[in-house]
């Protein structure tokens, strides 16, 4: 198969994220909460090779335009991807992630002293490090697995 062939197929509306570095692409899904239950139309190339990234993964989601919050998650573990919004077939909007200084109502803690895991009506933050999250309240860091604190 040569490089040049399309290994997985255009959609007709929806997001598509690409530059995922190889082996996220399970994450973004989880960053989305797909999990296939609600028959979403998904496609999914992974470990595809890339000339910037060696290898990337690479997801589309049929009939779903991201909102800003999923987009932010997505950069903590993607920071080099792209979201491309699709519209009858045509890339209509193409835009690098930003990685947002801090995020919040997003994660869990993972530290179950810290207040935003008790019953307080506090929601969670999130200060954005290089090689990951800082809760603000606690000072935990996320380094690993950060999909999985969703």
């Amino acid at each position: 198969m040569s490089d040049d062939t399309l290994r997985v197929a255009k959609i007709r509306s929806g997001t598509v994220i690409d530059h995922v570095p190889g082996g996220q692409a399970l994450n973004v899904l989880a960053i989305l909460g797909i999990d296939g239950s609600a028959g979403e139309a998904v496609s999914v190339g992974m470990n595809v090779s890339s000339d910037r990234l060696g290898q990337k993964d690479i997801v589309k989601v049929e009939g779903r335009e991201l909102s800003q919050a999923e987009v932010d998650v997505i950069s903590l573990i993607a920071p080099a991807a792209s979201i491309n919004i699709v519209r009858d077939y045509e890339v209509v909007e193409k835009n690098r992630v930003v990685r947002p200084e801090r995020v919040t109502g997003v994660l869990t803690c993972p530290n179950h002293n810290c207040i935003t895991t008790g019953n307080e009506p506090v929601e969670s933050a999130f200060d954005v490090l290089d090689g990951g999250v800082r809760c603000a309240y606690c000072d935990t860091i996320l380094r690993e697995d950060i999909a999985a604190h969703l």
